[in-house]
């Protein structure tokens, strides 16, 4: 066992020493320890219940025979942290969380761990963990809340950010927006719409790394509990088996991964997660490979914010096997740490409402759910929620309004600035620039919310939360901050989108973008601490925005 390294031998007489006084017995040093990488805390509505999950997979590890060891990590709550300069912390996070759950595994010796998570760079930074350490592994994900409800119509927390829109707009009073804000977050979980969190809670699920219908499963069903006691067992026989993350997860994983995200229509944030995943995984992936792969696979399932469902429903209707099983002649064959492969959880799976999962050849959008323009605009590519825009914004032309910031952006929409037929630029929000990469929900919200969804575009070099919808254009690469295109943007300059194409340009010559390009000067708002130390590493947003 690795742990011997800190357990056997006289000359371990030291640590051993240590480890009593933590009440270890003698019976217990036999044993697989086991980490448990615990993301709980009392802040983050998805993650205030872990601590129940936590007790039953320390049930299971001890049942199997093993020694659970827990330890903490840090969580953002993206929702709390939108539209402030706490925003600029969340992607940071995501390494923080890998560097944490690495430290005290690798330090301790451990046999193998658990990574217990649920929220939007939480999830990312333990696969990217699992990647660093070939060690046995496993994910459990937090799941959803339930949604809100109020006067017989679902809510979520898009919900909130819209209706702070239409009070913008004169549409709606104060008490309407307060009336939302109470019911809108309901209880314990990840928000209920297929966001990033649970876009990614379901991709972990297709790595192989939950259990089969940990992706989908609430926070709040007694099955949620069921996974987290057998996710102890299942650990332990890894351990004894010696079945390790690398043995699990390799290149047709991702490749799985990204069919489920364009066929569930997932957040665009896994363009940035899924090929840091990758590398961690000493594979590499593209977003040409995203883009590949969205003309292959069909969105068949409308969740929010694109459409009429949440979590629960796609649960209900068979969670993410049912989903595999509507994939299956596409999928590659893997292993899961369920002890089956991929392939046989698709073949013996149904889909229990065809409503909610249509099939292939009744899709709600013929391409997947995520395309990738590339222009003079964005040389190295941009992101769109294709699936989550309305079909008289596939095709867009009209004039920029450039802000160098997002709350420039909210103020300037806020005092109705922008109308209809604008463009709104929104740069210096990217990875370096910003620096962290803040999401751009509360702009793209109140576009929503003030009924210019179909007619206002945003294009920026910083990301959108899941909840985005509309023509919202992000992970424009090169960023501002390194010399892009997007820095050379005028006011009043016309730019043309064309999702189907998968185009983004800006309609001056080349010679005009050449000769602005040599004018460019690059905002620099000077970061300290943890933001400064991550612009120096960080790669760009074409890249996953991983550190070297």
């Amino acid at each position: 066992m690795r742990s011997d390294q800190i357990k056997s031998g006289l000359e371990k007489a030291p640590s051993r020493s240590l480890l009593r006084a933590t009440g270890l017995t003698d019976e217990q040093m036999k044993k697989p320890f086991v980490g448990i990488a615990n993301s709980w805390n009392e802040i983050v509505p998805g993650h205030i219940h872990l601590n129940r999950l936590v007790d039953e997979i320390k049930k299971g590890i001890v049942e199997a025979g093993g020694v659970p060891f827990v330890f903490g990590v840090p969580a953002v709550c993206d929702g709390i942290a939108m539209g402030h300069k706490g925003m600029r912390y969340s992607l940071v996070s995501r390494e923080t969380i890998a560097d944490c759950c690495e430290i005290m595994v690798e330090a301790h010796a451990l046999d193998g761990w658990v990574g217990v998570t649920n929220c939007d760079k939480v999830t990312p930074g333990m696969l990217i963990a699992a990647g660093r350490m070939n060690i046995p592994t496993m994910v459990l994900t937090g799941g959803a809340m339930e949604v809100g409800v109020k006067d017989g119509k679902n809510l979520d927390l898009q919900s909130i950010f819209e209706a702070i829109g239409e009070y913008q707009a004169g549409k709606v009073d104060e008490s309407y927006v307060t009336g939302i804000e109470c019911a809108a977050c309901p209880g314990e979980g990840s928000c209920s719409g297929l966001f990033t969190a649970n876009t990614m809670a379901c991709l972990t699920e297709v790595l192989g790394l939950s259990l089969t219908g940990c992706g989908t499963s609430l926070a709040v069903d007694d099955k949620k509990l069921k996974i987290a006691r057998e996710t102890g067992h299942k650990i332990v026989e890894l351990i004894k088996k010696n079945i390790t993350s690398h043995d699990i997860v390799d290149l047709k994983s991702f490749r799985n991964a990204i069919k489920v995200d364009m066929a569930i229509g997932g957040s665009t944030n896994t363009a940035l997660h899924i090929p840091a995943i990758a590398r961690s995984f000493g594979y590499s992936i593209s977003l040409d490979e995203f883009d590949s792969i969205s003309k292959q696979i069909s969105h068949i399932t409308s969740l929010r914010p694109s459409g009429p469902y949440s979590i629960r429903d796609l649960d209900n209707a068979g969670g993410v096997p049912a989903i595999l099983y509507r994939l299956k002649d596409h999928l590659e064959d893997t292993p899961t740490v369920n002890g089956r492969s991929l392939m046989d959880i698709a073949i013996k799976s149904s889909v229990f409402d065809d409503a909610v999962i249509r099939s292939l050849d009744n899709p709600f959008h013929s391409e997947g759910g995520i395309a990738v323009l590339k222009g003079n605009l964005a040389p190295k590519g941009a992101i769109v929620k294709q699936a989550a825009v309305s079909e008289k914004m596939m095709k867009f032309k009209g004039a920029a309004i450039v802000f160098d910031s997002e709350q420039d952006a909210i103020d300037s929409i806020t005092a109705g600035n922008v109308k209809a037929g604008s463009v709104v630029v929104i740069r210096y929000e990217g990875p370096k620039g910003a620096p962290g990469m803040p999401e751009m929900l509360s702009p793209t919200s109140l576009i929503a919310g003030m009924g210019l969804s179909d007619s206002v575009a945003l294009i920026t070099d910083g990301r959108f939360s899941g909840a985005t919808r509309g023509g919202s254009i992000g992970h424009v690469s090169p960023e501002a901050f390194n010399c892009g295109p997007i820095a050379a943007v005028n006011n009043g300059d016309i730019i043309e989108i064309n999702i189907p194409e998968r185009k983004l340009t800006l309609c001056i010559s080349d010679e005009e973008l050449t000769e602005r390009m040599k004018h460019i000067t690059v905002l620099d708002r000077k970061p300290t601490g943890v933001l400064k130390k991550y612009r120096e590493l960080v790669q760009d947003a074409s890249e996953g925005a991983y550190l070297e």
